[in-house]
């Protein structure tokens, strides 16, 4: 595959004609660009996905002369070579190309779907995963969504058409290419091409840099998985609070445990937690609902009820809820949880009230805990 700079002398001329066509009509293709930009940047409007931006871009004279310029080797012993874009006015696809930048891996493939739903605008053409080969290889790259886009009776485009042979009868389709990645992978992959592809001397290329792009996908691939189970993470807990939704749902020991586990991870770390007792503490109080476990459950509290029993081993998760009840519910939690006063052993109440003691003491030293 050859470039412009060692292309075989024979094929020149060709290549030159079909550069100073495309630049003669580039201006035109650069409004169907900003066209193409616009629509699809448009598709997210009213929707809950929205990319951090959208851009697009026209091949430069120069990009599309180099890439004019690739060469596979003739099948005919002696004969020059061929070029693999005979006429890249209309071979190539990449001549306008749109970017479609999100946050999360999950919004890549939203994106491509809402774009492939657009079919009186546009008409998916192609559509594969740049790191497919990567990931079956056991080796890393960046991530990226490739679409071939057609236009369906786009004015724009039948202009372009025009502007390139006016006696041709425009019908308003073009292929064009749009990818869709996260902003961790465009900035990797703008680095990356900067630095690997652009690079005009190969001699100042060392392998140690193949391995440190190696080293930073791998780390890239990482982050974003921390970012995606986050952002995971958060829809869930939001859903807790909603009262329509999972926030109405009713407080089974296995739901408990989920909370808990989603809510506070770093405590969930005992072989006994004993879920359904848990449930019993909060039914007691009439605490039944997702909702209102999740507003028991607030971190600033916890940490002042650590504080305040300076607890010797770090509690379960049962024994922390415990504590939280009492913290809010005083006596009444002693009286609803634990042994009848007159009965013959009251181990529980005893522990209670000595727990809720050491509270009043703190809240004492502290007001307005």
């Amino acid at each position: 595959m050859g470039t412009w700079d060692d292309l075989d002398e024979r094929l020149r001329p060709a290549v030159e004609a079909h550069t100073r066509e495309y630049e003669r009509v580039r201006p035109a293709l650069d409004r169907v660009t900003t066209a193409m930009r616009d629509s699809i940047s448009a598709i997210f409007d009213g929707t809950d996905l929205k990319p951090l931006f959208v851009t697009a871009r026209t091949k430069t004279v120069e990009s599309f002369r180099d890439k004019a310029s690739r060469t596979l080797p003739s099948p005919e012993a002696g004969a020059p070579p061929v070029l693999v874009f005979p006429d890249p006015m209309r071979n190539l696809t990449d001549l306008v190309g749109v970017r479609i930048i999100t946050t999360l891996p999950h919004e890549v493939d939203l994106a491509a779907d809402l774009l492939k739903r657009q079919r009186n605008e546009f008409d998916c053409r192609g559509d594969r995963e740049k790191d497919i080969g990567s990931i079956e290889s056991g080796t890393y790259g960046y991530s990226s969504r490739h679409l071939i886009i057609r236009t369906i009776h786009n004015d724009v485009v039948r202009a372009f058409q025009q502007a390139v042979d006016p006696d041709t009868k425009a019908a308003g389709s073009y292929l064009f290419e749009v990818q869709v990645r996260t902003v961790l992978a465009h900035a990797w992959s703008e680095i990356e091409h900067d630095i690997r592809f652009k690079a005009s001397n190969p001699k100042a290329w060392s392998p140690y840099f193949d391995r440190q792009f190696t080293g930073t996908a791998a780390m890239l691939e990482t982050v974003e998985s921390a970012f995606a189970e986050l952002h995971e993470r958060y829809e869930t807990v939001t859903g807790f609070w909603d009262e329509e939704g999972e926030g109405s749902a009713p407080l089974t020991p296995n739901r408990i445990r989920d909370i808990w586990q989603t809510l506070l991870p770093h405590v969930d770390r005992k072989s006994d937690d004993n879920w359904g007792w848990a449930a019993e503490l909060l039914a007691a109080h009439g605490l039944r609902t997702t909702l209102e476990l999740v507003s028991l459950l607030q971190a600033d509290t916890i940490t002042t009820v650590r504080k305040a029993l300076d607890h010797r081993y770090s509690p379960g998760p049962d024994r922390l809820l415990d504590d939280m009840l009492l913290w809010h519910y005083g006596e009444r939690h002693i009286d609803l949880t634990a042994e009848p006063r007159d009965a013959e052993g009251t181990p529980r109440r005893d522990s209670l009230q000595r727990r809720y003691r050491q509270m009043e003491i703190y809240r004492a030293q502290h007001p307005g805990t």
